[in-house]
């Protein structure tokens, strides 16, 4: 086969749109019956996570013979009847009565244990009881735990910590269990570059074969990672001929699009059969589903990946988990979910089913989702992420009040810790949140960076405990005030500074087009890099723009926005714009020139009624902290003498 990329004219262009249970079912069904896999005997001790090829009975009966359950004396219980306070009954040690320790095997003869507190020892050699005993009064029986010979557990169990007590309690020291499916990762693409490497213009760091190794190993497989593989077509066929016999699965991560040099498709083709190229599922759909022969003439799963990470991890979520699952005999390992509302609107495209991440947090005694980043090539949209909702390709989306159910990233205990923030971005969060979360565990601040008049209406509709705003009135001069009249009116709210900040313009280094004031905008040759539509910079850009008698019609690039400062200033970085407002600790931060606007206030607005929950407390505490003050000061652009202070409204007001 060619080395070379495949002419337009002699692409396979996929993009099918089959269901994903479909697409699964099909996967399935050519790989044959569950429980394929073939088993090895293994120590229990060493069989944590394991899945059991069959299933498992006890060799002896736990315990094996009769035990006292107290500390005690051991006695045939019909020689206690009639005994009582009035009547005590004298019983002589080693002869009536015998002692035993918790766990003691029963002396022959005897029936019952009498527990050490009730008994009155009148002598070395004597004791006395006030009341009779039933017989095997504190005693496990034998067998009380396990019988011999009874089911411990089933075949397809996985193997939990519990499980191998006891089984090692029922006298089985070897169990057998399903091999290790082996999962063969080959990461493709001449953009590729491993981690710590030197990257020139166009390379590509490959993280994905360590998130998909990790990812196999919790769902018990077994991840063998090759060397990158250079996009061509015979050096990628070589890599997973081979992997067809080394792995029970191969994996061909990126290349399953239909792009020139995608060649995923032609391999599968070549080297066995094509189930699925396109998948009704996003992020994700380019995945490819199918099986390869390897020398034997057995027919293994062969899956093409696409590369963008979320798109990745997807993949591997909804096709090889389940199919690992499969292989093994178990069920599939899915993820703990819960009900939550969402905050916002989010829309979707009818005929795909989404995955969309988001932010948790109980606010009002309610789960509420705030949507995340969605883009395929965003990873850190799953870092920040606590869940995912599935939105059913029949919708066009979620409406915001809806219930809808979250898959869960993190555990529920840790979620409910969290303090969501809905309003504007600022470097600063990232300092505090990592500064909140040092000093108590339980507690963290997830952010969303919405824009400030939608971080108050988040705020006014229960949908997070706080909004950050920077919001100002070009009537009065005034920061935040009129804005929470008007979108908080008849709420009692609590105003804390977070930080004093300098607003300004992004500019390249060395300033080559000469941009001096926000009148230079407007010009012709420049272009810029805006912020959406209710953010506290955007009102100050348009405040200004309106002093100068500018129109907005006239700046090019007002309309392409970004939601935090630091995108903004990237855009400007990259080259992608030649201007943008924003913070100077952005421009700082990516050694970007900036032309300052003045300085603003940026406060924390919170419902009263939130006030004194502890997370907020504790929250205030850090904001409060000189430490964090100093450290604030540190990114530059800021002042902090009222950081932390609670506000109250200008008398005029």
């Amino acid at each position: 086969m060619s080395d070379t990329a495949l002419p337009l004219s002699g692409r396979n262009i996929y993009l099918e749109n089959i269901a994903r249970g479909e697409a699964l079912a099909r996967l399935l069904e050519k790989v044959g019956p569950a429980a394929s896999l073939a088993s090895e005997t293994v120590p229990v001790a060493g069989a944590l996570g394991r899945i059991t090829a069959a299933p498992v009975y006890a060799a002896i009966s736990s315990p094996h013979f009769h035990a006292s359950a107290m500390d005690g004396f051991a006695i045939r219980a019909e020689i206690s009847f009639g005994a009582s306070s009035i009547e005590p009954r004298a019983l002589v040690i080693g002869v009536d009565a015998f002692p035993v320790d918790t766990g003691d095997p029963l002396p022959e003869g005897t029936d019952a244990v009498i527990m050490v507190e009730v008994v009155n020892e009148i002598d070395s050699e004597t004791i006395e009881i006030e009341a009779a005993v039933a017989p095997w009064n504190h005693i496990r029986v034998a067998g009380e735990d396990v019988v011999e010979g009874e089911l411990l557990v089933p075949p397809g169990h996985l193997l939990r910590p519990y499980d191998l007590g006891g089984i090692l309690a029922a006298g089985v020291t070897g169990i057998s269990v399903r091999k290790l499916p082996v999962v063969a990762i080959i990461p493709t693409g001449d953009e590729l570059v491993a981690p710590g490497g030197d990257l020139k213009p166009g390379d590509l760091i490959e993280f994905n074969s360590v998130i998909m190794s990790a990812q196999i190993t919790e769902w018990g497989g077994e991840p063998y990672v090759y060397p990158i593989v250079e996009d061509r077509l015979a050096a990628i066929e070589e890599a997973v001929r081979d992997a067809l016999e080394r792995a029970d699965i191969v994996l061909v991560n990126a290349g399953s699009s239909a792009g020139r040099e995608d060649f995923t498709s032609a391999v599968v083709k070549e080297l066995g059969e094509l189930l699925v190229h396109g998948v009704a599922i996003f992020p994700g759909k380019p995945t490819i589903l199918g099986v390869g022969n390897s020398a034997s003439g057995r027919a293994k799963p062969l899956i093409g990946i696409p590369g963008y990470p979320v798109s990745a991890v997807l993949a591997l979520q909804e096709f090889v988990r389940p199919l690992i699952a499969h292989l093994v005999g178990s069920p599939d390992r899915e993820n703990e979910s819960a009900p939550a509302v969402m905050s916002r609107k989010s829309a979707s495209r009818p005929g795909m089913e989404e995955f969309l991440r988001v932010k948790l947090g109980e606010v009002g005694g309610r789960l509420i989702a705030l949507p995340a980043k969605r883009g395929a090539s965003v990873i850190s949209s799953l870092v920040g992420a606590d869940g995912m909702v599935r939105i059913p390709p029949s919708s066009e989306g979620v409406e915001a009040g809806e219930e809808v159910r979250v898959e869960l990233l993190r555990p529920l205990s840790e979620v409910r810790g969290n303090i969501l923030m809905a309003g504007s971005h600022d470097n600063a969060l990232d300092l505090l949140a990592s500064r909140v979360r040092e000093r108590h565990r339980a507690v963290s601040l997830s952010t969303s960076a919405v824009g400030s008049m939608a971080g108050l209406i988040a705020v006014r509709g229960g949908e997070a405990h706080l909004a950050g705003s920077h919001l100002l009135d070009p009537a009065t001069g005034e920061y935040n005030w009129s804005y929470i009249r008007r979108y908080l009116k008849g709420r009692e709210a609590v105003v804390v500074n977070f930080v004093q900040r300098e607003q300004g313009i992004f500019l390249p280094p060395g300033n080559p087009k000469g941009i001096a004031s926000v009148a230079d905008l407007a010009r012709d040759d420049v272009t810029i890099a805006n912020r959406q539509s209710g953010a506290g910079t955007r009102v100050l850009l348009d405040h200004l723009l309106a002093e100068a008698g500018i129109s907005p019609a006239k700046i090019n690039g007002y309309g392409s926005v970004e939601t935090t400062h630091v995108a903004v200033a990237m855009a400007v970085a990259s080259g992608r714009a030649d201007a943008g407002p924003g913070i100077f600790a952005a421009a700082k931060l990516l050694g970007l020139e900036f032309v300052s606007l003045g300085w603003e206030r940026f406060d924390f607005i919170f419902p009263a009624e939130y006030w004194e929950i502890p997370s907020i407390q504790q929250l205030i505490e850090v904001l409060r902290e000189p430490s964090f003050a100093k450290s604030v000061e540190a990114l530059g652009g800021y002042k902090t003498e009222l950081t932390g202070r609670v506000l109250t409204p200008p008398e005029d007001s």
